[in-house]
């Protein structure tokens, strides 16, 4: 067995020197003191993993954390966010708004696209307008932000030329709200805020976004290589307006979905930061660079609610129960993640009182396995069937194939009948199921994409585009709209809880089953590595490598 994994481990290895070569990720240039361990690229170069492949890098179409990251890094919106994840200002040199906070006006700085067009406020115009148009699976980000008529365009009541974002001339944009809304300015930090260039999105068409080539760059970096599944390699954008503040030469990213091998790629320094997996915690967790971090993002489990079965709430309770979640993430996982037993992860937002919003609301769908099985039962009976198969939808990382076997060793022997088939397909394709709702169970994540529990409760919206799950309740639906409106922080905050307990207590429509953690090794010569807890999660504009 162990000369069968170290043969796997080889190939992989022998693979990822073939990619390095075909990418041309090397230069010829000979290695020095400030070199990366990469064996001859010289200068001040990063190298990291991923654990799957860029879906798209169209703004108005990406909706994962991969793409995001991506897009944080080689584009420039009107704000990004800094070391303390507040946004600061990144086109805009200056934003003044009127006397009701509701017409906002920004100034743009001198900035140029990558095939040296300048960067204006019609770009901005055309993109979010883009989003609207074209039904984009985070449009609903333009209805959080309260730009005006967002909302009825969402409900094809107006058009997408209807929305309130207009361009004054080149330098100057104008945003009308529909009223008053403090998480504004920190919104448009979130990716699909940024501009795109309408002549040459239109000229690339349906490949629009899909190659390195077929993109263009205003931000820290460009993307100079992208070869799907196995990486791709950012450069130093040298005409970014605020280049001097960026260090790095390069970033080489790799693909790397079996974590034996990103051990093997870190101890061989072929890359500088890794996710361990679960098995490889014991065996470095006195490593100097080991580290833990508790992170905002939730994994859970999505039930198609057309399901003649699932459909049954019941069922959805029992299942729920009779999950051991803490066996989950003590012994099978142990990278620092934790059971989670709501959809607001702990620690990420207080209220105005100063207490935590899963101290407040507390633990939903708990119980033994007993129980667990008296609700399994009564919902056999509700839906009359004797036995469930069901296949559950999974990305095909080994963590997501892990946990996916665990729930499936769980509930078949928890309860009479259950059996559950695994269909893992790559982490793009899960998300195409997903939005199809062409699935039972599906094994999903999700992490914040705003500083506010309304990113995990407004996700919920009939039809919303985060939904994927043909899940609807009436009072939930009016709960957010309430809430989005309210300025009393007490009374909108209740509003919030509220809107947790019709999802989970009232419809246990999800199953809540870890806030994700991450076991880290990262070489300490690395600095300023920017994690955010919302949005893109990595920053690299201002990382330096100190040897």
């Amino acid at each position: 067995m162990g000369r069968k994994r170290s043969t796997q481990i080889l190939m992989i290895m022998i693979a990822f020197i073939l990619f390095l070569s075909g990418c041309n990720f090397n230069s010829t240039e000979s290695s020095s003191e400030e070199t990366t361990e990469t064996e001859g690229e010289a200068g001040q170069v990063l190298n990291i993993s991923a654990t799957a492949d860029i879906p798209t890098l169209d703004s108005t179409k990406a909706h994962d954390g991969i793409a995001f990251t991506v897009l944080n890094n080689v584009n420039e919106g009107l704000y990004r966010q800094d070391e303390n994840n507040e946004p600061i200002e990144a086109l805009v040199t200056e934003h003044t708004e009127s006397e009701d906070q509701i017409v906002h006006t920004f100034t743009l700085r001198d900035s140029n696209w990558s095939n040296g067009d300048p960067v204006t406020a019609q770009d901005f115009e055309y993109a979010w307008k883009r989003v609207m148009k074209d039904v984009s699976p985070y449009n609903f980000m333009f209805v959080t932000a309260g730009i005006k008529n967002a909302e009825a365009i969402m409900n094809e009541e107006m058009d997408a030329e209807d929305l309130g974002v207009k361009a004054i001339d080149e330098k100057t944009l104008e945003v009308t709200l529909e009223a008053a809304n403090p998480l504004f300015q920190s919104l448009l930090t979130f990716p699909t805020f940024l501009p795109q260039n309408q002549k040459f999105v239109e000229e690339q068409g349906d490949q629009y976004a899909l190659e390195a080539e077929n993109i263009l760059f205003n931000g820290p970096f460009t993307l100079v290589d992208w070869t799907h599944e196995q990486g791709w390699k950012y450069e130093k954008n040298e005409d970014y307006w605020d280049a001097e503040s960026v260090q790095l030469d390069a970033i080489n990213a790799y693909v790397v979905k079996d974590p034996a091998a990103g051990i093997n790629l870190y101890e061989t320094n072929k890359v500088d930061r890794i996710v361990l997996s679960s098995e490889a915690v014991d065996q470095n967790k006195d490593d100097e660079n080991f580290e833990t971090i508790l992170e905002p993002e939730i994994i859970f489990l999505r039930f198609n609610h057309n399901h003649p079965v699932l459909g049954n709430k019941n069922i959805r309770q029992a299942v729920n129960m009779a999950i051991d979640k803490e066996s989950l993430t003590d012994v099978i996982l142990k990278n620092g993640s934790t059971a989670l037993n709501g959809v607001v992860p702990k620690g990420f937002f207080n209220s105005p009182s100063g207490e935590d919003f899963r101290d407040l609301n507390g633990d939903f769908n708990t119980g033994t396995v007993e129980e667990a099985q008296a609700l399994w039962e009564t919902g056999l009976e509700e839906t009359g069937a004797t036995e469930v198969t069901v296949s559950i939808n999974i990305a095909d990382s080994e963590d997501h194939k892990k946990v996916a076997e665990y729930i499936q060793a769980q509930l078949e022997d928890n309860l009479p009948g259950f059996k559950l088939d695994i269909k893992a397909v790559p982490f793009a394709q899960r998300l195409e199921i997903e939005k199809a709702i062409d699935y039972d169970l599906s094994l999903s994540s999700w992490g914040p994409d705003y500083s506010d529990p309304m990113t995990y409760l407004d996700m919920w919206l009939e039809g919303g585009s985060a939904n994927r799950m043909d899940y609807s309740n009436a009072e939930l639906e009016e709960l957010v709209a309430s809430a989005r409106t309210e300025t009393d922080l007490e009374a909108r905050y209740q509003m919030l809880l509220d809107i947790e307990k019709i999802l989970l207590e009232e419809d246990a429509a999800i199953v809540p089953l870890y806030q994700e953690g991450a076991a880290v090794l990262m070489r300490s010569k690395i600095k300023d590595l920017l994690v955010h807890p919302t949005g893109a999660s990595f920053s690299y504009k201002w990382v330096t490598i100190e040897e």
